[in-house]
């Protein structure tokens, strides 16, 4: 059956769907020693398909796994300044998976990692809107920021839906522990609606996607999807 080209890498585990549009853009496939060209489509069963001179990778189990991200970690796949990678701490799960969003170098919390490109394009896609749950701990906090933080604002030109913020704990010194639920994902949103608000981001965790929960996994550790969690993200 023929597909998509980059429908077929992301399938295979070997870059997500939108790299593997740059990769195709950049000659480095063939198709039956033909340069591949955006929009073309081939049959990863019948068709000749090479990525860099190499074949096509077999079809991969599918994995999917969800990380306890620690502060410090980018989440690019590789970072010009050398900086520690999230993906090196699921490099023992045995494939090559990629991160399913991002995470901030400064936040923490719950990060999904597969190398199913159709489940991670799902997920990522605006229409689907797989609501994601912070909790936040701020300086600067008051009732007034509270509730203007409620309203929505506009990123990047976009006019973002109102998030859900509640207030789970006063702390000493003008901080305050909130939870804020989003339902899109830009650029460090969470920060910057804050900072719209009068408040200043201290520590970030992403607790939840949709509903399923970080729980009480430890920082830096990993551990697979339960069925029933992959059936709430879908």
């Amino acid at each position: 059956m023929k597909e998509r080209l980059q429908k077929i890498l992301s399938a295979r585990g070997v870059a997500s769907r939108r790299q593997a549009e740059e990769m195709i853009a950049d000659g480095r496939i063939l198709v039956n020693g033909q340069l591949a060209m955006l929009g073309d489509t081939a049959d990863a069963d019948m068709d000749e398909i090479t990525v860099d001179g190499r074949p096509l990778p077999s079809p991969q189990k599918l994995v999917y796994i969800m990380l306890h991200k620690p502060k410090g970690y980018v989440t690019t796949l590789s970072d010009e300044k050398g900086r520690p990678d999230a993906a090196q701490l699921v490099a023992d799960c045995g494939v090559r998976v990629y991160p399913v969003g991002r995470l901030d170098m400064d936040s923490e919390g719950l990060l999904l990692f597969t190398n199913d490109g159709e489940f991670a394009n799902r997920l990522m896609h605006p229409k689907h809107e797989v609501n994601k749950t912070y909790e936040v701990t701020v300086d600067g906090y008051s009732d007034e920021a509270l509730e203007r933080l409620k309203r929505p604002i506009v990123l990047d030109g976009y006019k973002i839906k109102a998030p859900e913020v509640s207030l789970l704990k006063r702390l000493p010194e003008g901080q305050g522990k909130l939870q804020v639920v989003i339902h899109e994902g830009r650029n460090r949103q969470v920060r910057r609606m804050c900072a719209a608000a009068g408040m200043q981001v201290k520590r970030l965790v992403r607790t939840k996607e949709g509903r399923v929960s970080l729980g009480s996994l430890p920082s830096g550790k990993w551990r697979y999807l339960t069925q029933e969690e992959l059936a709430e993200l879908l």
